[in-house]
């Protein structure tokens, strides 16, 4: 189980994150349509994920959410370690009703993200869809992945958004998935990630 704390004027967030868990999540972030697109990451990562988080939600939710993917990211590249012995590259599509995405991700140790999705309305209830792209971009500059999200179709924003979290946990557990044939090995040619 890894713990990571990040403080600062505007959030206090503490993560456990166990990337080899049951999938199992207690999420408290003050978002509560996070709260929910978190979840599905850990049932469908089967990651055990803890997370707190005080933030000042009384002004927005931008700031907590960008620093939790910020934290989460932390947390899983300390998990993910020296990446010896994983698949390295995971990939999902996932439907929900009417709406589809894929995300392919790599372990690459190099943060970049292309993420295309034309959300059908801009607001999910309190939550602005803005903000995914945001817990996104913080979570791969911090666990140093590539991460591509393609929204393929989809009418409704919120399934829009599920079926992209959904297919995310599914990727990286697919990417942390240990390799039987190459226990002892960085999967990289280069000997480092």
């Amino acid at each position: 189980m890894i713990k990571v704390s990040r403080k600062t004027n505007e959030t206090d967030i503490d993560v456990e994150l166990n990337l080899y868990g049951t999938g199992q999540a207690n999420i408290d972030t003050g978002v509560p349509f996070l709260d929910h697109m978190l979840d599905q990451v850990a049932r469908h990562g089967l990651m055990d994920i803890t997370i707190k988080c005080d933030g000042d939600t009384q002004i927005d939710d931008h700031h907590s959410v960008e620093d939790i993917g910020i934290t989460l990211g932390q947390a899983f590249a300390q998990a993910a370690g020296d990446k010896k012995g994983l698949t390295r590259y995971g990939h999902a599509y996932v439907p929900l009703d009417e709406a589809l995405s894929r995300v392919v991700l790599d372990l690459s140790g190099r943060p970049g993200m292309e993420l295309n999705v034309s959300f059908t309305r801009a607001m999910i209830g309190t939550f602005d869809v803005d903000l995914i792209s945001e817990f996104f971009q913080g979570f791969v500059n911090h666990a140093l992945i590539t991460l591509h999200v393609d929204n393929l179709r989809g009418v409704n924003s919120h399934h829009q958004a599920e079926t992209i979290f959904k297919a995310f946990g599914r990727a990286l557990r697919m990417a942390v998935t240990l390799d039987e044939r190459q226990l002892d090995v960085i999967p990289s040619t280069k000997g480092s990630l």
